[in-house]
Protein backbone atom coordinates (compact mmCIF):
# COMPACT_ATOMS: atom_id res chain seq x y z
CA UNK A 1 0.00 0.00 0.00
CA UNK A 2 2.84 2.38 0.36
CA UNK A 3 4.15 1.57 -2.13
CA UNK A 4 1.61 2.67 -4.24
CA UNK A 5 0.84 5.17 -2.39
CA UNK A 6 4.36 7.05 -2.99
CA UNK A 7 3.81 6.05 -6.62
CA UNK A 8 0.36 8.03 -6.94
CA UNK A 9 1.72 10.91 -5.56
CA UNK A 10 4.80 11.09 -7.36
CA UNK A 11 3.01 10.60 -10.31
CA UNK A 12 0.64 13.81 -9.22
CA UNK A 13 3.10 15.34 -8.66
CA UNK A 14 4.99 14.76 -11.88
CA UNK A 15 1.35 16.22 -13.19
CA UNK A 16 1.11 19.17 -11.33
CA UNK A 17 4.77 20.45 -12.08
CA UNK A 18 3.72 19.95 -15.98
CA UNK A 19 1.01 22.76 -15.08
CA UNK A 20 2.96 24.81 -13.42
CA UNK A 21 5.72 25.13 -16.21
CA UNK A 22 3.07 25.33 -18.52
CA UNK A 23 1.27 28.16 -16.43
CA UNK A 24 5.13 29.93 -16.31
CA UNK A 25 5.45 29.67 -20.14
CA UNK A 26 1.87 31.05 -20.35
CA UNK A 27 0.54 28.62 -22.54
CA UNK A 28 -2.61 29.15 -21.11
CA UNK A 29 -2.43 32.68 -22.46
CA UNK A 30 -1.42 31.24 -25.83
CA UNK A 31 -4.02 28.99 -25.92
CA UNK A 32 -6.66 30.59 -24.15
CA UNK A 33 -7.27 27.47 -21.76
CA UNK A 34 -7.51 27.06 -18.03
CA UNK A 35 -4.65 24.64 -17.02
CA UNK A 36 -5.91 24.17 -13.74
CA UNK A 37 -9.39 23.00 -14.61
CA UNK A 38 -8.22 21.15 -18.16
CA UNK A 39 -6.11 19.23 -15.61
CA UNK A 40 -8.54 17.87 -13.54
CA UNK A 41 -10.77 16.96 -16.12
CA UNK A 42 -7.61 15.09 -17.14
CA UNK A 43 -7.47 13.48 -14.57
CA UNK A 44 -11.07 12.21 -14.17
CA UNK A 45 -10.58 11.18 -17.95
CA UNK A 46 -7.46 9.40 -17.58
CA UNK A 47 -7.68 7.44 -14.34
CA UNK A 48 -11.78 7.07 -14.09
CA UNK A 49 -12.19 4.08 -16.94
CA UNK A 50 -9.20 2.66 -15.80
CA UNK A 51 -10.05 2.44 -12.09
CA UNK A 52 -13.41 1.77 -12.75
CA UNK A 53 -12.34 -1.62 -14.80
CA UNK A 54 -10.17 -2.15 -12.08
CA UNK A 55 -12.56 -2.35 -9.58
CA UNK A 56 -15.03 -4.76 -12.09
CA UNK A 57 -12.38 -6.73 -12.83
CA UNK A 58 -13.43 -9.84 -11.22
CA UNK A 59 -16.69 -9.92 -12.19
CA UNK A 60 -15.86 -8.86 -15.78
CA UNK A 61 -13.61 -11.67 -16.12
CA UNK A 62 -16.07 -14.60 -14.28
CA UNK A 63 -18.92 -13.61 -16.71
CA UNK A 64 -16.37 -12.90 -20.12
CA UNK A 65 -14.60 -16.41 -19.54
CA UNK A 66 -17.46 -18.18 -18.04
CA UNK A 67 -14.95 -19.22 -14.86
CA UNK A 68 -16.93 -21.40 -11.99
CA UNK A 69 -15.45 -20.56 -8.81
CA UNK A 70 -14.45 -23.48 -6.44
CA UNK A 71 -17.10 -23.33 -3.64
CA UNK A 72 -15.97 -26.55 -2.56
CA UNK A 73 -13.98 -28.98 -4.46
CA UNK A 74 -15.91 -31.63 -5.94
CA UNK A 75 -13.49 -33.95 -7.76
CA UNK A 76 -9.60 -34.68 -6.76
CA UNK A 77 -8.01 -32.45 -9.11
CA UNK A 78 -10.43 -29.52 -7.58
CA UNK A 79 -9.44 -30.02 -4.56
CA UNK A 80 -5.50 -30.18 -5.59
CA UNK A 81 -5.74 -27.04 -7.29
CA UNK A 82 -7.71 -25.15 -4.42
CA UNK A 83 -4.82 -27.07 -2.01
CA UNK A 84 -1.96 -25.56 -3.72
CA UNK A 85 -3.29 -22.21 -4.68
CA UNK A 86 -4.23 -22.09 -0.35
CA UNK A 87 -0.20 -23.10 -0.38
CA UNK A 88 1.39 -20.92 -2.53
CA UNK A 89 -0.90 -17.97 -1.17
CA UNK A 90 0.40 -18.64 2.72
CA UNK A 91 4.01 -18.34 0.85
CA UNK A 92 3.22 -15.45 -1.02
CA UNK A 93 1.97 -13.65 2.45
CA UNK A 94 -1.40 -12.81 0.88
CA UNK A 95 -5.08 -13.60 1.53
CA UNK A 96 -6.29 -16.51 -0.28
CA UNK A 97 -8.12 -15.69 -3.29
CA UNK A 98 -10.39 -16.73 -5.46
CA UNK A 99 -9.88 -20.08 -7.10
CA UNK A 100 -11.77 -20.80 -10.63
CA UNK A 101 -11.60 -23.16 -13.49
CA UNK A 102 -12.78 -21.91 -17.17
CA UNK A 103 -13.37 -24.05 -20.27
CA UNK A 104 -10.68 -23.01 -22.79
CA UNK A 105 -7.20 -23.60 -24.22
CA UNK A 106 -4.08 -23.60 -22.13
CA UNK A 107 -4.49 -19.94 -20.53
CA UNK A 108 -4.63 -18.75 -16.86
CA UNK A 109 -4.91 -15.47 -15.15
CA UNK A 110 -4.59 -13.22 -11.76
CA UNK A 111 -7.13 -9.95 -11.61
CA UNK A 112 -9.06 -8.36 -9.03
CA UNK A 113 -8.66 -4.58 -7.74
CA UNK A 114 -7.24 -5.64 -3.76
CA UNK A 115 -4.35 -7.55 -3.58
CA UNK A 116 -5.75 -9.29 -0.48
CA UNK A 117 -9.46 -10.32 -2.21
CA UNK A 118 -8.25 -11.68 -5.97
CA UNK A 119 -8.81 -14.22 -8.08
CA UNK A 120 -7.00 -16.94 -9.77
CA UNK A 121 -8.78 -18.73 -12.64
CA UNK A 122 -6.81 -21.53 -15.06
CA UNK A 123 -8.10 -23.47 -17.80
CA UNK A 124 -9.00 -26.63 -18.74
CA UNK A 125 -6.87 -27.08 -21.15
CA UNK A 126 -3.64 -26.07 -19.31
CA UNK A 127 -4.74 -28.82 -16.85
CA UNK A 128 -4.85 -31.18 -19.36
CA UNK A 129 -1.70 -30.12 -21.08
CA UNK A 130 0.48 -29.88 -18.01
CA UNK A 131 1.54 -31.75 -15.40
CA UNK A 132 0.95 -30.85 -12.10
CA UNK A 133 5.12 -29.66 -11.11
CA UNK A 134 4.47 -26.72 -14.28
CA UNK A 135 0.72 -26.51 -13.40
CA UNK A 136 2.20 -25.46 -9.70
CA UNK A 137 4.74 -22.88 -11.29
CA UNK A 138 1.83 -21.51 -13.04
CA UNK A 139 -0.60 -21.06 -10.44
CA UNK A 140 3.03 -19.58 -8.79
CA UNK A 141 3.37 -16.93 -11.21
CA UNK A 142 -0.34 -15.74 -11.20
CA UNK A 143 -0.05 -15.74 -6.87
CA UNK A 144 3.31 -14.13 -7.52
CA UNK A 145 0.88 -10.80 -9.61
CA UNK A 146 -1.13 -11.13 -7.09
CA UNK A 147 1.88 -10.96 -3.82
CA UNK A 148 3.60 -7.74 -6.43
CA UNK A 149 -0.04 -5.53 -6.88
CA UNK A 150 0.63 -5.81 -10.11
CA UNK A 151 -2.86 -5.36 -11.50
CA UNK A 152 -3.59 -2.08 -9.30
CA UNK A 153 0.45 -0.74 -10.35
CA UNK A 154 -1.02 -1.42 -14.16
CA UNK A 155 -3.94 0.47 -13.74
CA UNK A 156 -2.26 3.31 -12.14
CA UNK A 157 0.22 3.73 -15.15
CA UNK A 158 -2.63 3.36 -17.41
CA UNK A 159 -4.08 5.91 -15.89
CA UNK A 160 -1.17 8.13 -16.03
CA UNK A 161 -1.06 7.68 -19.40
CA UNK A 162 -3.88 8.29 -20.24
CA UNK A 163 -4.15 11.86 -18.67
CA UNK A 164 -0.47 13.45 -19.99
CA UNK A 165 -2.73 11.86 -23.40
CA UNK A 166 -5.23 13.78 -22.24
CA UNK A 167 -4.11 17.09 -20.85
CA UNK A 168 -1.33 16.79 -24.13
CA UNK A 169 -3.35 16.57 -26.84
CA UNK A 170 -5.78 19.37 -25.92
CA UNK A 171 -2.54 21.70 -25.57
CA UNK A 172 -1.26 20.97 -28.70
CA UNK A 173 -4.94 20.91 -30.17
CA UNK A 174 -5.43 24.41 -28.70
CA UNK A 175 -1.99 26.26 -30.24
CA UNK A 176 -2.77 24.87 -33.74
CA UNK A 177 -5.75 25.83 -33.38
CA UNK A 178 -4.75 29.74 -32.81
CA UNK A 179 -1.61 29.42 -34.41
CA UNK A 180 -2.53 27.79 -37.84
CA UNK A 181 -6.16 28.22 -38.04
CA UNK A 182 -6.17 32.08 -36.43
CA UNK A 183 -9.26 30.95 -33.82
CA UNK A 184 -9.08 33.85 -31.05
CA UNK A 185 -10.30 31.07 -28.77
CA UNK A 186 -8.66 28.35 -29.60
CA UNK A 187 -11.35 25.73 -29.49
CA UNK A 188 -12.36 25.97 -33.51
CA UNK A 189 -12.65 23.44 -35.76
CA UNK A 190 -8.79 22.65 -36.14
CA UNK A 191 -8.80 22.04 -32.47
CA UNK A 192 -11.03 19.32 -32.41
CA UNK A 193 -9.18 17.70 -35.69
CA UNK A 194 -5.88 17.80 -34.09
CA UNK A 195 -7.04 16.71 -30.64
CA UNK A 196 -8.00 13.75 -32.39
CA UNK A 197 -4.95 13.35 -34.10
CA UNK A 198 -3.07 13.55 -30.99
CA UNK A 199 -4.91 11.41 -28.91
CA UNK A 200 -4.17 8.53 -31.68
CA UNK A 201 -0.68 9.30 -31.79
CA UNK A 202 0.30 10.53 -27.95
CA UNK A 203 -2.29 6.63 -27.14
CA UNK A 204 0.06 4.57 -29.13
CA UNK A 205 3.27 6.02 -27.70
CA UNK A 206 1.46 5.37 -24.22
CA UNK A 207 0.16 1.62 -25.74
CA UNK A 208 4.35 1.55 -26.03
CA UNK A 209 5.02 2.03 -22.27
CA UNK A 210 2.09 0.04 -20.86
CA UNK A 211 3.30 -3.05 -22.43
CA UNK A 212 6.93 -2.75 -21.79
CA UNK A 213 6.23 -2.46 -18.11
CA UNK A 214 3.34 -5.44 -18.49
CA UNK A 215 6.64 -7.29 -20.15
CA UNK A 216 8.62 -6.51 -17.20
CA UNK A 217 6.17 -8.16 -14.63
CA UNK A 218 5.87 -10.82 -16.54
CA UNK A 219 9.72 -11.16 -15.64
CA UNK A 220 9.11 -10.30 -12.12
CA UNK A 221 5.99 -13.09 -12.09
CA UNK A 222 8.52 -15.70 -13.54
CA UNK A 223 10.64 -15.06 -11.00
CA UNK A 224 8.55 -14.96 -8.10
CA UNK A 225 7.49 -18.45 -9.55
CA UNK A 226 10.85 -19.63 -8.79
CA UNK A 227 10.91 -18.29 -5.68
CA UNK A 228 7.99 -19.68 -4.36
CA UNK A 229 8.71 -23.15 -5.12
CA UNK A 230 12.47 -22.14 -4.52
CA UNK A 231 13.78 -23.93 -7.71
CA UNK A 232 13.10 -21.99 -11.47
CA UNK A 233 12.90 -25.73 -13.06
CA UNK A 234 9.05 -25.78 -12.95
CA UNK A 235 8.38 -22.23 -14.75
CA UNK A 236 10.87 -23.16 -17.35
CA UNK A 237 9.40 -26.23 -17.83
CA UNK A 238 6.11 -24.59 -17.75
CA UNK A 239 7.01 -21.85 -20.42
CA UNK A 240 8.35 -24.75 -22.79
CA UNK A 241 5.29 -26.41 -22.75
CA UNK A 242 3.25 -23.22 -23.33
CA UNK A 243 5.73 -22.10 -26.56
CA UNK A 244 4.41 -25.43 -27.87
CA UNK A 245 1.28 -24.80 -27.64
CA UNK A 246 -1.52 -22.34 -28.83
CA UNK A 247 -2.58 -20.01 -26.28
CA UNK A 248 -6.01 -19.40 -24.99
CA UNK A 249 -7.19 -16.16 -26.06
CA UNK A 250 -8.48 -13.88 -23.19
CA UNK A 251 -11.07 -11.32 -23.57
CA UNK A 252 -8.84 -7.77 -24.18
CA UNK A 253 -9.88 -6.16 -21.26
CA UNK A 254 -7.51 -8.31 -19.09
CA UNK A 255 -5.35 -10.17 -21.88
CA UNK A 256 -2.44 -8.48 -20.26
CA UNK A 257 -3.37 -10.82 -17.07
CA UNK A 258 -2.75 -14.15 -19.06
CA UNK A 259 0.30 -16.40 -18.64
CA UNK A 260 0.92 -16.65 -22.02
CA UNK A 261 0.57 -14.01 -25.09
CA UNK A 262 2.73 -11.89 -27.38
CA UNK A 263 3.85 -10.64 -31.02
CA UNK A 264 6.29 -11.02 -33.99
CA UNK A 265 8.55 -8.26 -35.32
CA UNK A 266 7.71 -4.62 -34.63
CA UNK A 267 4.43 -5.52 -32.68
CA UNK A 268 6.66 -7.19 -30.21
CA UNK A 269 6.75 -3.25 -28.53
CA UNK A 270 2.90 -4.04 -28.27
CA UNK A 271 2.87 -6.95 -26.85
CA UNK A 272 2.03 -7.73 -22.88
CA UNK A 273 4.21 -10.83 -22.48
CA UNK A 274 8.14 -11.06 -23.16
CA UNK A 275 8.46 -13.77 -25.82
CA UNK A 276 8.88 -17.04 -23.99
CA UNK A 277 12.80 -17.70 -25.06
CA UNK A 278 13.38 -14.81 -23.67
CA UNK A 279 11.30 -15.65 -20.25
CA UNK A 280 13.12 -19.28 -20.12
CA UNK A 281 16.45 -17.17 -20.66
CA UNK A 282 16.06 -14.79 -17.76
CA UNK A 283 15.52 -17.95 -14.98
CA UNK A 284 18.06 -19.72 -16.38
CA UNK A 285 20.14 -16.62 -15.42
CA UNK A 286 18.36 -15.66 -12.65
CA UNK A 287 20.20 -16.62 -8.87
CA UNK A 288 17.95 -19.91 -8.61
CA UNK A 289 19.42 -20.97 -11.95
Amino acid sequence: MKRIFLFIVTNLAVVLMLSIVLKVLGVDRTTGMQIGPLLVFSLVIGFGGAIISLLLSKTMAKWTTGAQVIEQPRNEAEAWIFSTVQKLAQAADIAMPEVAIYQGEPNAFATGAFRNSALVAVSTGLLQSMNREEAEAVLGHEISHVANGDMVTLTLIQGVVNTFVVFLSRIVGAIVDRAVFRTERGTGPGYFVTVLVCQFVFGIFASLIVAWFSRQREFRADAGSAKLLRTPQPMIHALSRLGGLQPGELPQSFKAAGIAGGSHGIMDLFASHPPIPERIQALQESRYG
